[in-house]
């Protein structure tokens, strides 16, 4: 019969396996502490690193959010220095010390464009004295304007309505109740209304405006959004007052931008009434329209105080339409294009 042994030392060989392995993660690990405490015990903050010097160089994980951390503070002591040294040369030199330079912003950087408005063309002013808003600049018409929304409007686009509608003097709130806007525009032409807006909405919360001017256009689509309700203004004023307000127009600079600011301006009387000193700004910075409503305080001769009164909300033109809306037969004058005209940062259509 044969008999075969079975070795005892099976197990134990195991174990002391186990125990070699965990011996040296562990040295590792004190390797890599010793290594990223000895880094930071050598690392001067005045060392200067070299010009062709790459923190993405560094493999290991810690060593290099150090090294970054390092060079990031270098960077800004440095900065820190050079800007007291240009503090105490200009204090030194006084009224001789050289202007200061202009930071490089997106704005100042801005690609030129050839439509660019001057206001002392000619051509300009030929077409302002006969496109369609004209006769509001003459002062052959006064504004009235017909707020409506998408079917079946909810919660916060109800009460944008009414706080536009508080805004905007002569405004008139409706609701579509399932009407095509081809109806309604003949309507509003019959009932002697200038403008028709709508206010869109998606999942209860306003994205869309189609401004229509009446009755020969044209017709402005825009995407809306950051908009906030009165309630949700920090510190804001008392409600709006029902005077007139003044209207500022800020960065309309090309033939695009010039007529959706004159769009903006047929919105609201030629004539503000200063009594109530409100201002309602349209404010174009790198194609978006940022909206907001303030009333002006005077504390003394030389300081004035601002209250905003809400709504404020941010636009962005998606296109501009020939006439009064027509999604199928409409001609456009101008459509955004997002791939071809956002690739160059420094280039605004406005």
């Amino acid at each position: 019969m044969d008999v075969t042994e079975v070795p005892t030392d099976q197990g134990s060989k195991s174990k002391k396996k186990k125990k070699s392995m965990k011996a040296k993660t562990k040295v590792k690990n004190t390797e890599v502490k010793e290594e990223s405490s000895a880094a930071e015990n050598q690392a001067d903050p005045t060392i200067s690193f070299p010009p062709t010097f790459s923190v993405s160089e560094i493999k290991n994980k810690q060593r290099r959010h150090l090294m970054f951390m390092k060079l990031k503070q270098e960077k800004r002591k440095q900065k820190l220095q050079l800007k007291k040294k240009r503090r105490k040369e200009r204090e030194a030199l006084g009224d001789k010390a050289p202007p200061k330079e202009v930071p490089k912003t997106i704005e100042n950087q801005r690609v030129f464009d050839e439509t660019t408005v001057d206001p002392e063309d000619e051509e300009v002013a030929f077409d302002e004295g006969t496109d369609e808003f004209s006769a509001y600049f003459n002062g052959l018409t006064n504004p009235k304007v017909l707020i409506t929304t998408s079917d079946r409007p909810r919660g916060r686009t109800v009460r944008f309505c009414e706080q536009l509608a508080s805004v905007i003097p002569n405004a008139h709130v409706y609701y579509r109740r399932g009407l095509a806007l081809k109806r309604i525009i003949p309507q509003c032409v019959a009932r002697d209304f200038t403008y028709m807006m709508v206010i869109n909405q998606d999942r209860l919360v306003p994205n869309g405006l189609v401004l229509c001017h009446l009755p020969d256009g044209p017709t402005a689509h825009f995407k809306v959004s950051s908009v906030r309700l009165r309630k949700e203004i920090k510190r804001r004023g008392k409600e709006p007052t029902e005077h007139y307000p003044e209207v500022i127009l800020n960065n309309f600079t090309t033939r695009l931008g010039h007529s959706i600011g004159r769009l903006f301006a047929a919105l609201f009387p030629q004539n503000p009434q200063f009594v109530g000193r409100q201002v309602a700004t349209f404010h174009n910075q790198r194609d978006f329209i940022f909206f907001r409503f303030h009333r002006y305080i005077f504390k003394n001769e030389k300081k004035v105080g601002i209250q905003e009164l809400g709504p404020r909300f941010t636009l962005k033109l998606r296109s501009l339409q020939k006439g009064t809306f027509d999604s199928k037969y409409g001609e456009y004058e101008w459509v955004l294009k997002r791939h071809e005209m956002d690739a160059c940062r420094r280039k605004f259509q406005l």
